[in-house]
């Protein structure tokens, strides 16, 4: 069983940057795609970037494209989600997830077994 733990979260301002952190334990994930979705108050869950198992892939939701940069350390089992040029409406709890072995990145919910329990990110206007 893996367990997924989100860091790196918190209070900012328009404009500002967060990288967030998804630590894996408990098994590799060399061998796995991993994402990272959002959730904001009375909001379904929502795709934000996605990563394949070797890191040589990578899509993004459109809300985020050209800011958001996902990226992992398969030495450190981790996934990184660098936020730049943040907007009030990235406000939302982030979650990372474990998808399926190899191939790429799904942007489909349902491709991922494994959530972390989330990271809030608020930023104020």
């Amino acid at each position: 069983q893996v367990q997924l733990e989100e860091s790196g979260g918190g209070l900012v301002q328009a404009g500002d940057s967060l990288r967030l952190s998804c630590a894996a334990s408990g098994r590799t994930l060399s061998n796995i795609n991993m994402g990272w979705f959002r959730q904001a108050p009375g909001e379904k869950r929502e795709f934000v970037a996605g990563i394949n198992w070797s890191g040589a892939s990578t899509r993004y939701g459109n809300s985020v494209k050209g800011r958001f940069t996902i990226s992992r350390d398969n030495t450190k089992n981790t996934v990184y989600l660098q936020m730049n040029s943040l907007k009030p409406e990235d406000t939302a709890v982030y979650f990372c997830a474990r998808g399926r072995p190899y191939g790429s990145a799904s942007n489909d919910e349902g491709a991922y077994d494994s959530w972390g329990q989330g990271t809030q990110v608020t930023v104020s206007s």
